[in-house]
């Protein structure tokens, strides 16, 4: 065989490792998702991948046969064909011997880089760049392939299906989309510039919700405005001039003891119309949706839905009132930071670059967020809030001064009420001491 006729050879095996090379990563790379969009779109061979997905056996199979064989025919070739031409090379330098296993090892290296590049890596980045497109291309060919090897294809994938049975490992992927999943896809596209970094924020906030209590957003039991059944009209206006919020629980007696709960649109209505506001003179008074502390917030809006309402009074185990709840605080929680300030009260607050002040009753999950702190926290199972945090790392209740250091970052407990923590000054302990050493240095 002459030199021309090798290199032909060669080149013809290069470009059918590349195919297989293609055929492999174009299949393995392709997203689910996008194959079905194509599919709903009317794009038969989409479906054909997705069923090759399903079962890829014989598909990948197919490939190995293809590689290796092609591999050695190209190694077998290119050394039969290379060797020559770097011995008489090699002769001018190194006697007979050692240039012709020098021309061996070049001949066999030359190889090898040529298949790496251009049979490997090239149609590998190729079909990373766009592998559905790709897949949709070559599922035909390759499915004439597997017929036309079957015999062999058989006899490889029984033997590979009994190894798998013999280490009890599954032979089939596992193809249940996670919300994990989601969001790794979300992270991605934020970093692409295909999503909003907020947008992808209230799509986690949204995944969130599964796994957050109502206690973690509910206004609680010390922060309740209620009405006593019998309160004169007087004390109502005061109240409500006082603390403005979408809906008043009617008590008889205690908090405890909810009768319902009366609509501030209700009240608004019946001031413009001039008519009394005592509640015992036609203000409606509401049904009350009750709800136990432990619900998530997905089972809550669950709730809401059934029932038609957008609040619901928050009890414990012992019928005890902990707080209330409506659909604006569930809704807050989704858009994160897109509620501004004037929305909501801010609980969160940032004195500098270091150092940030913090409600008691702040939800853990929003501490770890505007602090960025990705590391798990310690017994986070115990707690909700910040206030709690303090309490099980102090392993009693706070004091103010008292304080805790973890995760680079210190606690301080600046304010407490009746055994309530209202204010905790976190700062950045590292960043503190740069911004110190950097005002030293100036």
């Amino acid at each position: 065989m002459t030199l021309t006729q090798s290199l032909l050879l060669i080149v013809a095996l290069i470009a059918l490792s590349a195919f297989f090379s293609l055929a492999e990563i174009t299949l393995a790379a392709s997203r689910r998702l996008r194959l079905r969009q194509m599919a709903d779109e009317g794009d038969v061979r989409a479906e054909r991948v997705l069923r090759v997905q399903e079962q890829p056996g014989h598909y990948f199979t197919v490939v190995q046969i293809g590689l290796n064989a092609v591999a050695i025919l190209g190694g077998v070739v290119g050394e039969g064909s290379l060797s020559p031409y770097y011995a008489r090379l090699f002769d001018l330098w190194f006697s007979p011997d050692t240039a012709q296993a020098a021309a061996f090892a070049a001949s066999f290296v030359t190889i090898i880089a040529v298949f790496l590049v251009f049979a490997d890596l090239f149609p590998k980045r190729l079909g990373m760049n766009n592998p559905e497109q790709l897949a949709v291309r070559m599922v035909g060919p390759m499915q004439v392939l597997i017929t036309t090897f079957m015999p062999l294809v058989w006899l490889f994938t029984r033997s590979t299906d009994l190894l798998f049975k013999l280490l009890g490992m599954p032979a089939h992927r596992d193809e249940q989309i996670t919300s994990a999943d989601i969001l790794a896809m979300t992270e991605a596209g934020a970093r692409a510039g295909v999503l909003a970094v907020r947008e992808q924020q209230v799509i986690a906030n949204v995944f969130e919700l599964d796994t957050r209590l109502v206690s973690s957003v509910m206004t609680s039991r010390d922060r309740i405005a209620w009405f006593q059944k019998d309160d004169p009209e007087s004390v109502l206006r005061a109240r409500i001039v006082a603390e403005p919020f979408s809906a008043y629980p009617v008590c008889d007696g205690d908090i405890d003891h909810v009768l319902g709960y009366v609509d501030a649109k209700d009240m608004f209505q019946r001031v413009l119309s001039g008519q009394p506001l005592a509640l015992d003179q036609g203000v409606p008074l509401h049904k009350a949706l009750v709800v136990p502390d432990r619900l998530s917030l997905t089972e809550v809006l669950e709730q809401f839905r059934q029932a038609h309402e957008d609040f619901a009074i928050i009890v414990n185990e012992y019928s005890l009132v902990v707080g209330v709840i409506t659909l604006n605080d569930v809704m807050s929680t989704v858009m994160g930071d897109l509620v501004g300030p004037q929305d909501e009260e801010q609980q969160i607050v940032r004195r500098d670059e270091n150092s940030w002040l913090i409600d008691g009753v702040t939800p853990i999950q929003d501490v770890q967020r505007a602090l960025d702190l990705d590391a798990p926290l310690p017994h986070a199972d115990e707690y909700e809030t910040l206030a709690g945090f303090l309490m099980v790392m102090l392993r009693r209740v706070p004091k103010r001064t008292d304080s805790v250091s973890w995760g680079g970052y210190t606690f301080e407990v600046m304010d407490v009420d009746s055994y309530r923590i209202d204010q905790v000054m976190v700062t950045d302990v590292e960043g503190a001491a740069q911004a110190a050493a950097r005002s030293l240095k100036a």
